[in-house]
């Protein structure tokens, strides 16, 4: 096969991936080094010898994944050329409709896999390969392992034209930099000319974190967030904050670019209390199996509620992300009372660009205390679960704060309060010694729906009189305390949408109504609003069983509508429709002419069908019949002549 070719000169050098050992033992392994390429630098994939920019990094934060790569800019357009970084030959080809959308990957002598996704089309030579393989399947999405021998590739070669193909949300080229088990290196390891780093990382917002029940941050049990000032490169607190107890700290920051504004993210973090570091992470070596593990190297809850990313400066229970280097207390550290601690956090990104925050704790009292009465006339009954803490806030009537009677089964116990604000008196219970039933202050009851503690590392079984729950070995991150309830309505919850799993759980749910055509009913996820999602499911009688990702509200809905069909355009050369369903979502399509099967290339962002011959030189011509049906089976078929 002959390529294109193009090397221009360009000068820079490999940048090292050391790592600095603590004192005391990793919380894991730290990433393994990458292969070094043959030939040093890798060649810039597209644009090369020019300054390019970048609108996604490495490690950047994603709802469910770690950005396994680089995201390069191609000026808001198409069709630019895309080089091959190093010598080697083309392993694997995908196309998707989703995801990646069109991908390649090149598998090199040393060892590493380069892969270059949402691309518009190959060289022609690629092209028509991949095009006969989808003639041969009758599939648009379509995945090809390659022998050595079929299609090797030089440095340089020009391999296909980027696009904005899958699950990209403009044009670009998402670039990366893999080994032979899949683990995703950092390509500006390889430190580009192409790229200019003279930025350095921007701190917003950190906050502290209890991490037992006699922890405290500023006078109460709560995760309390600080914004720092400003001052050259260094984030500084003008007041010292007070706090008791075992703490975790999060931060929220960004890296930039020159010449970008695009907000990326941080390449490596150290915490350093009172001179000793406790914490080091930087995000390279990811395992591609593991990327989903994000949820427990952030704060899941504040990224979905607030949308904002904070990074967790210590190693949560369920994090197995071989990206850190700890103390035996996993990055999490002791305020004691009466003491003073400065504490630092370095930030690096990948061009060694650095800033520092820095503030100042004291350590006071975790004694009871009371700084204002709640003014009501009926008592009311606040709580929250925060990891394994209840926390229940009590607006009393009394002048004097009484203690709370929680009931486990027939037992009663007391709980004295932690502390009075004027919002009421903070009572706080470890779950670890049971769950509650309810609770009662002076005749006030709060019910609970807490069913089961199920901790993580587990297979578990769970059944009620609704639903049935099958919680693999993996599933959980952390301890999950059980709580689930079946509405008027059919919705079935199962704790709330900010609880997600590492991997799925199997649900089983038995709905009070049932439908009347189950092959027509499935089991939808209830998201953030009036949102829908489509899960699936599979009848066993009067039960549907389903694989939940993330738990929150499911119902089960009916779907008899097939998908609509417009035709956008037809002629000899190639023929396009809209095709759009009101619910389950379009599942599979064929298109004939004259009884002909014809490609569709599918693109989900604008809901579209396009026609691709697989010889250009025969015109479609004759009766064209296009069938659509969505996931629950439902069929449009839609005649036309050209």
């Amino acid at each position: 096969m002959k390529l294109n070719r193009f090397r221009p000169l360009i000068i820079a050098y490999l940048v090292g991936s050391g790592t600095m050992a603590l004192a005391q033992a990793p919380a894991a392994a730290p990433a393994t080094t990458a292969p070094t390429p043959a030939v040093s630098p890798l060649f810039f994939p597209i644009k090369p010898g020019t300054q390019n920019y970048l609108s996604g990094s490495m490690g950047e934060i994603r709802p469910n994944h770690f950005h396994g790569g680089i995201d390069i800019k191609t000026d808001a357009r198409i069709g630019l050329p895309v080089y091959a970084a190093e010598d080697g030959y083309i392993s694997r080809i995908k196309i998707s409709s989703y995801g990646y959308g069109w991908m390649m990957y090149i598998t090199h002598p040393n060892g590493l896999v380069t892969t270059y996704a949402h691309l518009n089309h190959f060289i022609p030579t690629i092209a028509q390969y991949m095009l006969q393989v989808q003639y041969q399947k009758q599939a648009f999405d379509v995945e090809v392992n390659l022998p050595e021998t079929q299609f090797p590739v030089k440095r340089g070669d020009i391999i296909a034209y980027s696009g904005n193909t899958g699950g990209s949300g403009g044009p670009h080229l998402h670039f990366e930099v893999r080994d032979k088990n899949d683990k995703l290196f950092n390509p500006l390891r390889y430190t580009f000319a192409e790229i200019k780093d003279n930025v350095a990382p921007t701190v917003y917002n950190f906050a502290l974190v209890p991490q037992g029940i006699k922890s405290r941050v500023q006078g109460q049990y709560q995760r309390k967030m600080f914004t720092p000032v400003k001052q050259g490169n260094v984030y500084t607190l003008a007041d010292t904050i007070s706090a008791a107890g075992l703490l975790g700290l999060e931060i929220q920051a960004i890296d930039q670019y020159d010449g970008a504004t695009n907000r990326n993210g941080v390449q490596a973090m150290e915490l350093t209390v009172n001179g000793q570091t406790i914490y080091k992470h930087n995000i390279d070596g990811v395992p591609f199996d593991l990327q989903r593990q994000v949820s427990a190297h952030i704060n899941y809850q504040e990224l979905k509620l607030s949308n904002k990313a904070f990074q967790r400066l210590y190693v949560a229970d369920g994090n197995v992300l071989p990206l850190y280097e700890t103390d035996k207390s996993k990055g999490k550290f002791n305020i004691e009372e009466g003491k003073v601690y400065e504490v630092l956090i370095d930030l690096s990104d990948s061009y060694k660009n650095t800033a520092q925050l820095r503030f100042m704790m004291r350590g006071e009292s975790n004694g009871y205390y009371s700084n204002g009465t709640p003014k009501v006339t009926v008592p009311k009954i606040n709580y929250e679960v925060l990891e394994s803490i209840l926390k229940v806030t009590v607006a009393d009537t009394a002048k004097t704060a009484r203690n709370l009677d929680l009931y486990i089964g027939n037992y009663k116990y007391a709980v004295i309060p932690s502390y009075t604000t004027a919002a009421g008196s903070v009572y706080l219970y470890n779950l670890i010694g049971g769950l509650p039933d309810s609770v009662d202050l002076g005749g006030t009851k709060a019910r609970f729906k807490f069913e089961q503690t199920v901790p993580p590392n587990t297979e578990l079984f769970y059944s009620n009189r609704y639903l049935d729950i099958t919680f693999q070995k993996e599933s959980l991150y952390d301890t999950l305390y059980l709580q689930t309830s079946q509405d008027a309505q059919d919705v079935v919850s199962i704790n709330n949408p900010l609880t997600t799993l590492f991997k799925p759980a199997k649900v089983t749910i038995r709905p009070k109504n049932i439908p009347a055509d189950k092959s027509k009913a499935a089991v939808y996820g209830l998201g953030w609003g009036k949102s829908t999602g489509f899960l699936g499911g599979t009848w066993n009688g009067d039960a549907i069983t389903f694989s939940a990702r993330d738990f929150g509200k499911f119902k089960v809905l009916s779907d008899t509508v097939g998908p609509t069909v417009k035709l956008v355009q037809k002629s000899p050369s190639q023929i396009s429709f809209k095709v759009w369903d009101n619910l389950s979502g379009m599942a599979s399509w064929r298109c004939e002419v004259n009884g002909q099967w014809v490609l569709l290339k599918w693109e989900h962002k604008n809901s579209t069908l396009t026609s691709e011959r697989l010889d250009k030189t025969v015109p479609l011509s004759g009766d064209v019949v296009l069938t659509v049906k969505d996931a629950m089976g439902n069929e449009t078929v839609y005649r036309t002549k050209i």
